[in-house]
C-alpha cells in the first residue's frame, strides 16, 4: 500500500488554522477490470489540412497541364511561366527571396510530416477495451464528472478540475472543516472517480485545497 504523501502547507492563519494544503494523491490506479489489448490514442482524420493540400496540388497540376497542352498546340507559354523561368535562371541560390521561399516550403513539409506521424485529438482520452470495442472519453466530460464527485465532499465550497492526459489537477475552496480532512476526502473521492472512468491509462492526481479569500 502506498503511503499518503505529506501535505505541503503554504501558510498559516493567525488562529493557527491552515489556509492552504496541497498533495499529489497516492491512489491505486489498478482497480477495475483489466485492459484487454492495447488502447492507443485516437487518430484524427485531419480533413481540413488534407483537403487544402489536395486542392492546392490539384490547382497547380491543372494549371501546369493546361499550359503544357497550350504549348504543344503551338501557342506561346503563359507569361507567368516565362517570367518564372527567367527569374529562376538569373537569380542566385543565396538570394534572400530564394532562401525565404525554401524556408517556407521546408516548414510546410515539417508541418505535414508532424500531422502524418502524430495522432492528434488530444481532447479524447482512450478507455479500456472491452470485447474488442474501442471507446473514448472527452477530457471536458471527465472533468465535469470529477467536479460533481468533488462537490459532494463535505466542506467543499467550490472546485475546479482540469483533466490532462497524464494528470488530473483539482483546486478546491473549503469554507469549513479542517483542510487536511477535506483534502483527504477529495483524494479518496477523486481517486475513486478516476478509476470508475475506465480510462486505459490512469492519470495521476494532484489536489490543492485553500480557504476562500477574506474580503
Amino acid at each position: 500500500m502506498e503511503k499518503e504523501p505529506q501535505p505541503h502547507t503554504a501558510r498559516e492563519a493567525g488562529s493557527g488554522d491552515l489556509e492552504q494544503t496541497t498533495s499529489a494523491a497516492g491512489y491505486d490506479p489498478g482497480g477495475g477490470p483489466r485492459q484487454t489489448g492495447h488502447a492507443g490514442r485516437f487518430w484524427s482524420v485531419r480533413r481540413l489540412p488534407a483537403g487544402i493540400v489536395a486542392l492546392l496540388a490539384l490547382a497547380a497540376a491543372g494549371l501546369m497541364l493546361y499550359d503544357l497542352i497550350s504549348v504543344r498546340a503551338g501557342r506561346s507559354a503563359m507569361s507567368w511561366r516565362r517570367a518564372l523561368a527567367d527569374e529562376m535562371a538569373t537569380t542566385p541560390v543565396d538570394d534572400p527571396k530564394v532562401l525565404a521561399a525554401a524556408c517556407v516550403v521546408a516548414l510546410l513539409g515539417v508541418w505535414l510530416i508532424v500531422l502524418a506521424v502524430t495522432p492528434g485529438r488530444r481532447g479524447l482520452l482512450p478507455m479500456r477495451q472491452s470485447a474488442g470495442v474501442r471507446a473514448g472519453l472527452e477530457r471536458t466530460a471527465a472533468a465535469l464528472v470529477l467536479r460533481d464527485r468533488a462537490m459532494q465532499v463535505s466542506g467543499v465550497q467550490s472546485v475546479r478540475v482540469a483533466v490532462g492526459r497524464r494528470k488530473v489537477r483539482a483546486r478546491a475552496r473549503a469554507h469549513f472543516r479542517d483542510l487536511h480532512d477535506v483534502r483527504g476526502d477529495l483524494d479518496s473521492a477523486l481517486g475513486s472517480g478516476i478509476r470508475q472512468l475506465g480510462l486505459a491509462r490512469q492519470p495521476g492526481l494532484s489536489v490543492h485545497v485553500e480557504r476562500p479569500k477574506k474580503r
